[in-house]
Formats: C-alpha cells, sequence, structure tokens
C-alpha cells in the first residue's frame, strides 16, 4: 500500500507518519509538504525512522503546494491511499487571513480532489474540522453553519471531497481541538500552550470568563483512527471525531492537579466567548468500535510533562 500524506510535516502529520511506519500493509509514504509553519522537526533525530542506522526507506519528502496541480499530481502516481491534512489553520474561531484560507483550504482541495480523478486512487482520508458547525451544540445530523473564514473554507472543501463519495472510498473527517505532546508541536492550541505557560511561567492566560466549551481530540487517538481507517470497511462518509467537551476551567482545574503552585490571570473576564460543543457519540465507532478507549486527561497532561527537556 502507497500512501501520499499532503501537510504530513504538521502536527498531526507527523504522528500519522510515525503511527503508519509501523504498519506493515504500508510499503511507500510520502510526506508533501510546502513547509511553511514552519515545521522540521519530522526530519530530524527520529530513531523510529531508521533502519539499522540508515534514513528510512520507505519515507520520503516532495516540497509542494497544493496549487502547483503538476507536481501534486506527479506526486499522487501510483499512490493507493491519500490523506489530505495540509490546510491554513489557527484557531477554531479565526477571523482573519480570508484568502489565505480560502486559496488552501478550498482551492487547495479542489486541486487534490482533480488529481485523484485523474489517477488510481483507491481512498482518500481528509481531515476537516468541527469548526464548520458554527457556535452550537452538534453532533452528526447537525446542519453546518460555520461563523468563521476558517471554519467556512474547510466546509467548501468538504464539498469537493464528496464529489468521490460514489467513485471511491472517501472520508470527511470533522476533528475537534487537537492536543497533546508531539515532536512537531502546536502551542497555538489551547491545552498545549496551557501547559507551556503552566510549565515554564508558572501562570497561565485565560481569555474570557473560561465557562466557553470546545469539543477535543488526543493527537494520538486522531493518528490511530486515521492510520485504522486502512484497516476497516467504512463507508464513504463525514463523520465526527472528538473525545471530549471541556470548559476552559474545567483545563485549569487539571491542571493545578498536575502545577499545584499554578497561578491564573483572566483577560476581558467580562467576555462570553462562542461555545462549540460535538456529541461523542460517534458514527465512526459503530465500524471500528475499538477507537477512543476512555482517557484521563490528567494523565495526558503528566505524560506531556515529562517531554520538557527541563
Amino acid at each position: 500500500m502507497k500512501v501520499l500524506i499532503t501537510g504530513g510535516a504538521g502536527y498531526v502529520g507527523t504522528k500519522l507518519v510515525t503511527t503508519l511506519i509501523n504498519n506493515p500493509l504500508v510499503e511507500e509514504i510520502v510526506v508533501y509538504d510546502n513547509l511553511t509553519r514552519p515545521n522540521y522537526n519530522l526530519f530530524l533525530g527520529n530513531h523510529i525512522f531508521q533502519q539499522e542506522d540508515k534514513i528510512h526507506p520507505r519515507i520520503t519528502f516532495i516540497s509542494g503546494e497544493l496549487l502547483d496541480s503538476r507536481k501534486l499530481k506527479q506526486a499522487m502516481q501510483d499512490k493507493d491511499v491519500v490523506f489530505h491534512l495540509a490546510a491554513k489553520v489557527l484557531t477554531p474561531f479565526a477571523t482573519t487571513s480570508g484568502h489565505e484560507f480560502e486559496q488552501t483550504n478550498h482551492w487547495g482541495t479542489a486541486e487534490l480532489v482533480y488529481a485523484i480523478e485523474e489517477n488510481n486512487v483507491k481512498k482518500l482520508i481528509y481531515m476537516s474540522s468541527t469548526s464548520v458547525y458554527g457556535a452550537s451544540h452538534a453532533d452528526e445530523n447537525s446542519y453546518p453553519d460555520p461563523q468563521t473564514l476558517y471554519g467556512n473554507s474547510k466546509l467548501r472543501g468538504e464539498e469537493h471531497v464528496r464529489r468521490l463519495f460514489d467513485k471511491i472510498d472517501a472520508y470527511v473527517i470533522r476533528c475537534g481541538n487537537v492536543y497533546g505532546y508531539n515532536r512537531s508541536m502546536r502551542f497555538d492550541a489551547v491545552i498545549n500552550r496551557f501547559m507551556f505557560e503552566a510549565h515554564f511561567k508558572g501562570r497561565i492566560s485565560i481569555h474570557g470568563n473560561g465557562k466557553q466549551s470546545r469539543a477535543f481530540i488526543h493527537v494520538a487517538a486522531v493518528a490511530d483512527v486515521l492510520s485504522d481507517l486502512l484497516l476497516h470497511q467504512v463507508p464513504s462518509g463525514t463523520y465526527n471525531l472528538v473525545e471530549k467537551n471541556l470548559q476552559v476551567l474545567d483545563i485549569v482545574d487539571v491542571l493545578k492537579q498536575v502545577y499545584p503552585d499554578l497561578e491564573f490571570i483572566f483577560v476581558n473576564q467580562h467576555l462570553m466567548l462562542r461555545d462549540l460543543t460535538v456529541d461523542t457519540k460517534l458514527k465512526l465507532k459503530k465500524h471500528m468500535p475499538h477507537i477512543l478507549p476512555q482517557t484521563s486527561l490528567k494523565e495526558e497532561m503528566e505524560e506531556f510533562k515529562t517531554h520538557f527537556s527541563f
């Protein structure tokens, strides 16, 4: 099985590569990324990717843009599976960089789908976002109502992927806020930022009154589910992928157990920020019942803490 991962050097992509390389069915992994974040940790010092002290022969890298249709089509030749993770990402409620969101998340996905239609790709897994639901409590029957430029661009990308539902195995995976330690870290994600501030500053900043809720999922769980989609017969369609819904104050309560001397301050405490919660009864579990075993946020944060250098 030959795999192409767009955005493969990113936060989720790095974890997915680590997961897939241990799958004996995967004979080749091509990472297609423009490194705009920039993130180079995938390429450095990871003995997991080495075989007898040599660079792993099953992983290759292509520096490329989603809108470079010629290079994208060449990278996709002879690939069986495409994981489309590449995206312009800031936060779930980002309201800036509209042109970049539209170019990458919408039209970049359109170019990828066109390339798939011209090749013999058997399976596409597109990582979307629960941001397409807007500010609400959503389940998998909820109608999307994006409230931001980011959410709207991800929904427009989904529309292109849906064209493939009757042609190949194609999946739109709407992920909650991803958190947790990984080599290619994102510290703009709320839990990750809190962990950094708690560990090195001893104080975290909470925007708004802290009662805003979000849907979350650990980066390792995302990689495991995406990888498992290679092994299971799941109907083409749109699926949510979340583990838990938490208020910001819930996260702070757990952080204080990990860091008993933690202090916190409120920034614009009078503001009531928007909620976005998602039902954790997932359609994917009907086809993959073993996924997403129950996890403890406290244990995850304690494990995260062990990865800090000092």
